[in-house]
């Protein structure tokens, strides 16, 4: 018993999708690997196409604006802690019947065994 393997052939695009890709890579802030992995092609063959072109693959270095815009927006931002729940609170509705319960946050094993069983 042996196992086959696929025979895989060579991809060709066309020259209007690859320049549709180097296009939309040449636009600011885009990703090549982003537009690449989009549409199911190598990253490193779309920076070909570019370079073929005469087209500057983007440096994958942050620019100091692309990293300044980071560090704004990793500003603090306040944000409002609340207590965890002490309580287990379950409302089910089977039919016409509706169940609401609230269970001890200590037992929730035994109230998820008995959300089973009231399941089944």
């Amino acid at each position: 018993m042996g196992i086959e393997k696929p025979i895989r052939r060579k991809r060709v695009h066309s020259e209007e999708f690859k320049a549709d890709l180097v296009r939309a890579c040449s636009e600011p802030g885009v990703s090549v690997a982003g537009v690449a992995l989009a549409n199911g092609v190598n990253a490193n063959l779309v920076r070909k196409w570019m370079a073929a072109r005469g087209i500057a693959v983007p440096s994958r270095r942050r620019s100091t604006a692309a990293k300044s815009a980071v560090v704004r927006r990793a500003e603090f931002v306040p944000v409002a802690i609340t207590a965890a729940p002490s309580d287990i609170r379950v409302e089910v509705q089977r039919g016409e019947a509706v169940v609401k319960i609230e269970w001890p946050l200590a037992a929730a094993g035994e109230c998820a065994a008995w959300l089973r069983q009231w399941l089944e």
